[in-house]
């Protein structure tokens, strides 16, 4: 009986021993979780290796009266083909061409190549020519000394529309004439060298023709007496290409105005 019970006693010795092992031992770390997934990342988009074309259009002179003549002008980058409208058809990626429209137009080219389209215009206004009053005398007063010289242009430095101390005191006396023959009217040129665009000339022909017409305002001479435009560098005094020449296109011209 007592072999028994000493059995039983190391049974349940064993059996504690097994348990206590059992809870002292250290627990396993939590498992690492797995690293995010990487972004996907792309390369950036090649560049588009194809240019869009590029066209620019004008019309010299941009007004004319009915059945003179003007001249188109375009020139294109990167086209494959360029047409014109209005009566003009397809032509070459660049160059030129001498019109006579009926009536005031807008005329727009599109260029097209493999970038894409492009698109400009240019403004013709016709000029309906009206029948000449007839001259009085005041009028033929200052034509007569517009062609004698004594009614004088102004002249302009180069790239500049600022008058002069000289052309102040020219305009002062153009300014007494006007004056003095109250019943006449003129028209003011603007003209530049040849040195520049056509577009830049024109502009700066009319500020130097503006200028000129406020001028005279100031001095009492009637706006209504008085109108401008600007032939840029079509219409030279002088041909020649020196600094000599130059000089005498750079001015504000007078004309009767009628």
């Amino acid at each position: 009986m007592r072999r028994v019970l000493k059995l039983c006693l190391g049974g349940w010795v064993l059996v504690f021993s097994l348990v206590a092992f059992s809870g002292c031992k250290k627990e396993a770390p939590p498992p690492t979780p797995p690293p995010p997934p990487r972004a996907e990342t792309r390369d950036p988009a090649p560049p588009d290796p194809t240019p869009p074309p590029t066209i620019q259009i004008s019309a010299s002179p941009s007004s004319i009266e009915r059945n003179s003549q003007t001249t188109l002008r375009w020139d294109t980058t990167n086209a494959a083909s360029v047409v014109i409208d209005n009566g003009v058809g397809n032509v070459a990626e660049s160059g030129s061409l001498v019109i006579t429209p009926r009536q005031s137009t807008t005329y727009t080219a599109t260029a097209t190549g493999a970038g894409g389209e492009a698109r400009a215009s240019a403004r013709v206004t016709v000029i309906t020519p009206t029948a000449a009053a007839p001259l009085t005398t005041d009028q033929m007063q200052i034509e007569e000394l517009i062609a004698e010289g004594k009614f004088q242009p102004v002249f302009f430095a180069y790239d500049k529309s600022d008058l002069t101390d000289e052309s102040m005191a020219t305009l002062r006396e153009n300014a007494r004439f006007l004056r003095q023959y109250p019943d006449s009217r003129i028209l003011i040129e603007g003209h530049c060298d040849e040195r520049g665009s056509e577009e830049y000339n024109l502009a700066l022909g009319d500020r130097r023709a503006r200028v000129t017409y406020d001028f005279l305002t100031q001095l009492g001479v009637e706006a209504n007496r008085m109108n401008t435009i600007s032939f840029g560098e079509e219409r030279p005094f002088d041909p020649a290409k020196t600094e000599a020449a130059f000089a005498k296109n750079r001015r504000a011209h007078f004309r009767g105005g009628r």
